[in-house]
Order: C-alpha cells, then sequence, then structure tokens
C-alpha cells in the first residue's frame, strides 16, 4: 500500500478512525463497523455482534488508533505515556486481536516504522515510539494479575463468557482507568441474559456511552445463502445470538425458564420471622472483589420457601456481626461457604453453631447438582426483587439463575448460597453431612 502522510489528512485521521483506517491501515470497515467506530466515543461501550461479523477486526483497528494517536481527554494528557490493553478469557483468545494488529501495521511501511519494539515475553505487548503500549493479557482469576496497572483504554474481548466478568470489571478494570478516565469498551458474541445483557441494559439507561448489536449479515464478504443455510438450521435463540447479535435465552442454561416461573409463582415473598416455622441460612462469602450473600429458607413444608435475601460487599467483621444478627431473628441452622478464608469466618461463629461446607475436591459440583434436583422436583420458591447496586445497575437471583449453566460454570454468589441453605435443609436433621471431609462443625 503506498499512501501519502499530510498534515490535513493525519489530522482528519486523529479525528475520524474510519478515515485512518481506509487511508493508513488499507481496511475499508463495513457500515456497522463504521457505525460502531464512530458511535464508540463514550467512557464505557459494548459491541455485541453474530459471529464473523469482524469485531476482532474493527477492535484492532481502534486499538491502533487510540494508540497512535493517544485518544483521551485533554485535562489528563501526558505526553509520551498512554497504556492500552486488550483483555480476553484466555491468553490465546486476548492474543487474537493483538495478532490482527501486527498485520494491520505490517500494511503500511510509514505505520510500521511508528512501531519501537514487539515483545512476547512476560506477555504479548507492543511498544510505539510516542510512548504508547498495547499489551494483551487474560482475565484468568477475576483479573488480578493487572492490579498496580494503569490504562487510557481497555478492550474487554468475549465477556459474555468470562464467568467472573463482574468481579473483573467492578473490582480491577475500573480502578485500572480510574486515573485519567480512561474508556473500557465490551465487545463479545451474546450469552443468554447473563450480567453482560445487563451490563449493556445499564450503559444504556444511565447514558453511560454507546451499545452497538451488529448482525453477521452486515459483512459483506459472508456469502449470504451459507448465512440463510445456517439460520435454518438453528434454533430461533441461536440464532438470535450466533447470528443477529442479539441477547435471548441461553439454551445451555441449567434451570428452565418455566421452572424458575413455577418457581416465582409458589413464592411467598420476603418475610420476616414467623412463631412456629423452621429456617435455615446460606451464605456465600466474597473472595476480595466478590459479594457475599445470605439467603434464609422456610424449612417447615415444601417447597421450601425464600424468605430472605442479602447482598453486600463488607469487611469480615460486619459480615461475622451480620450473620450472627440473621440468625438471632430468624435461629435455625446456619451453614457457610468455608474454603479458604470461610474456615476462619466459621470458628468465628462457633457460638450460633454454624457449618461449614469446601466446595474443593469435586463437591462444589454435588452442590449445585442437589440445588438443580430442587427446582426439577418443584421444592424451592423464590421471589423475585431486583435489588440496586452502587453502581447504578439491579442484581437479582433470579437474573443468577437464569445466567447458571448446564456445565455450572456460571454459578454466582447468590446461587452458591440458595444451593448452601438447600444443602442445609435436606441435612437438617442429621449432622452427619455425607460429604466427608468437606464438612466441619465449631460446637
Amino acid at each position: 500500500m503506498t499512501c501519502v502522510f499530510s498534515k490535513t489528512g493525519w489530522r482528519r485521521a486523529l479525528h475520524d478512525p474510519e478515515y485512518f483506517a481506509r487511508e493508513y491501515l488499507d481496511f475499508k470497515p463495513h457500515q456497522g463497523q463504521s457505525a460502531w467506530l464512530k458511535g464508540s466515543t463514550g467512557f464505557e461501550n459494548a459491541l455485541v455482534t453474530g459471529n464473523r461479523w469482524g469485531k476482532s477486526e474493527i477492535q484492532a483497528v481502534k486499538l491502533i488508533h487510540r494508540c497512535i494517536f493517544q485518544i483521551r481527554p485533554l485535562k489528563y494528557d501526558c505526553p509520551g505515556f498512554y497504556r492500552a490493553l486488550n483483555l480476553c478469557i484466555t491468553i490465546d483468545q486476548a492474543q487474537i486481536i493483538f495478532y490482527k494488529i501486527l498485520s494491520l501495521l505490517e500494511r503500511n511501511k510509514r505505520i510500521k516504522a511508528l512501531i519501537k519494539n514487539v515483545k512476547a515475553t512476560p506477555y504479548a505487548t507492543i511498544i510505539f515510539r510516542n510512548g504508547s503500549q498495547l499489551t494483551a493479557r487474560t482475565s484468568a482469576n477475576r483479573g488480578e494479575h493487572i492490579l498496580g496497572h494503569d490504562y487510557d483504554y481497555v478492550n474487554f474481548d468475549e465477556v459474555a463468557y468470562e464467568p467472573q466478568a463482574e468481579a473483573v470489571v467492578e473490582g480491577v478494570l475500573k480502578m485500572r482507568l480510574v486515573d485519567r478516565a480512561g474508556t473500557l469498551d465490551y465487545s463479545s458474541t451474546p450469552n443468554g441474559y447473563n450480567w453482560f445483557y445487563h451490563r449493556c441494559n445499564l450503559i444504556k439507561r444511565n447514558k453511560r456511552g454507546f451499545v452497538y448489536h451488529g448482525s453477521s449479515y452486515e459483512n459483506p464478504h459472508l456469502p449470504r445463502e451459507s448465512l440463510d443455510y445456517l439460520k435454518k438450521s438453528m434454533t430461533p435463540s441461536r440464532a438470535a445470538q450466533h447470528l443477529l447479535g442479539r441477547f435471548s435465552s441461553f439454551e445451555g442454561r441449567l434451570i428452565p425458564e418455566k421452572l424458575l416461573q413455577k418457581s416465582m409463582s409458589e413464592s411467598r415473598g420476603a418475610c420476616g420471622p414467623q412463631p412456629g416455622r423452621s429456617y435455615v441460612h446460606g451464605w456465600d462469602l466474597a473472595r476480595k472483589q466478590t459479594y457475599t450473600v445470605g439467603v434464609v429458607l422456610d424449612v417447615l413444608q415444601k417447597p421450601y420457601q425464600v424468605v430472605h435475601i442479602e447482598r453486600y460487599q463488607r469487611d469480615w467483621p460486619e459480615i461475622i456481626k451480620q450473620i450472627k444478627e440473621l440468625y438471632g431473628l430468624y435461629g435455625g441452622q446456619v451453614m457457610i461457604d468455608s474454603t479458604g478464608i470461610g474456615d476462619v469466618i466459621l470458628s468465628a461463629l462457633s457460638g450460633i453453631g454454624a457449618e461449614g461446607f469446601n466446595f474443593s475436591g469435586g463437591n462444589r459440583e454435588k452442590l449445585l447438582a442437589n440445588l438443580e434436583r430442587a427446582f426439577f422436583s418443584g421444592e424451592v420458591a423464590i421471589y423475585h426483587e431486583q435489588q440496586q447496586q452502587p453502581d447504578g445497575s439491579t442484581w437479582s437471583l433470579i437474573d443468577e439463575l437464569r445466567a447458571l449453566d448446564a456445565a455450572y460454570e456460571n454459578a454466582g454468589d447468590g446461587v452458591c448460597a440458595l444451593a448452601l441453605a438447600l444443602w442445609a435443609a435436606d441435612n437438617r436433621h442429621r449432622f452427619a453431612i455425607p460429604v466427608i471431609p468437606a464438612i466441619g462443625r465449631f460446637s
């Protein structure tokens, strides 16, 4: 490719990433990609697409454009310093966009000359001559390995498939961007009504940025007859997500919607302690940036009634105090997640006879299998309550149950708390609970 660098053209490229892609990267965005480049200028944006739409390519373009021109609010400008991150659920997937970036930069010798160095270790990094650095990292372990870093721009790729997306975003990424009012993009194929779905709704409702839904049909390089054939062979839900870039119920979900609706229809709602009733408590304890969730079940008769739900991020002394206070109100058996630090919490709750459940050694799967059995047997009734979160979003246990998949990978804190309560309910008449050695008791 030959391209004439002029002040006028370069100045236009600064403000027009579509022009930059065409003139300097020899990449012609299709209509949907152009709409995304023009619209995604907010502090939080979401690109939701069908497969083969071209999201990796257009995010590669956007990462290059931002690194070369160091796009950010001028009052936070720091010449010679700019940090961009492409984050994905695995390092292999994070490097897909990274290598597309290298391929695009190779198309123009003058653009390629803006690169100072490319490093493969300790993680893939492109260092530009203007001081910008672009890295590819994995979101594994809730993204804790990027703590301590700061960024101007982050693209979180395939966020819908990250089981701990909320913990990564709220617990890690937001504070990595706060120094210079950085931008966070999400780019992903939909994956049911999970956290990503609710995040997109929050972005639109609070006008935080731009949300674009891209259909695979927008890519002019894909044969229409092939897309039509695929669409006919797919269920409506699968076609909506994988071709049309639209959210739909997840076919791999564990609990069918009709069972959740039945459970909600049988609920008597939130309720304080009542004389003559019998209660159990399930507590899933926070892991650093996750949430502590407590669920109280009325287990006098089936279906067991969820009568109280609470969810928050607090220090351990406050959590211990709250567990004791809730026990003081309802009484009954208390079961907590005793994995890791939970064992220490368990010892602090010896006065109320709390029991612990260790999630390791395959016990987590047994716990969730029991929750699955309870729903299919019609043994649990849940009220639907949307709880307002500090960031303006909403959370509900029903939404977490909708996102729970058949492989038990997307089990949120609330789901685990409910599962612990159900386990306590089914074992409340015998203390020798048949999962050894995962259960401990302090009396």
